[in-house]
């Protein structure tokens, strides 16, 4: 069984558009704040700093399945769908009020933002991913 990474995140007022739903747009922002508690919160409780050192997004994929009103916040839930040396994807569900509203994915490329290069992932990167890793 594939462990998820679960993160509520809260709809501010400033994510809605005309029509009184979360912007489309707002979505990767949501997604992101979940991402950054994943690799930069969650990887240091885990005694991780590298991630913080350099991620890049190198792919965004997003389905809407239905419109997220302002109200409660949204859940999270993500893992690991694709490993590979030098990136990896993350695969999100979002769900409003219970219901899933949205489905995506980003893959991720760990970045030596210092040298302005990608770079490979270390095997105490990789271990902290596994078990999100989808089987």
């Amino acid at each position: 069984m594939t462990d998820k990474f679960v993160y509520d995140a809260s709809v501010r007022w400033s994510d809605m558009d005309a029509y009184g739903h979360v912007n489309n747009a707002r979505f990767l922002t949501l997604y992101e704040e979940a991402r950054v508690a994943m690799f930069f919160v969650g990887a240091r409780e885990h005694g991780l700093g590298t991630f913080e050192e350099g991620i890049v997004i190198a792919r965004h994929e997003i389905d809407y399945l239905r419109p997220v009103d302002y109200g409660e916040a949204v859940r999270i839930e993500m893992w690991i769908s694709e490993l590979r040396a030098a990136s990896f994807t993350v695969a999100y569900e979002l769900f409003d009020d219970g219901a899933l509203a949205s489905r995506a994915k980003s893959k991720c490329v760990p970045y030596n933002l210092a040298n302005g290069h990608p770079r490979r992932l270390t095997p105490e990167e990789r271990e902290f991913l596994q078990p999100y890793l989808a089987a």
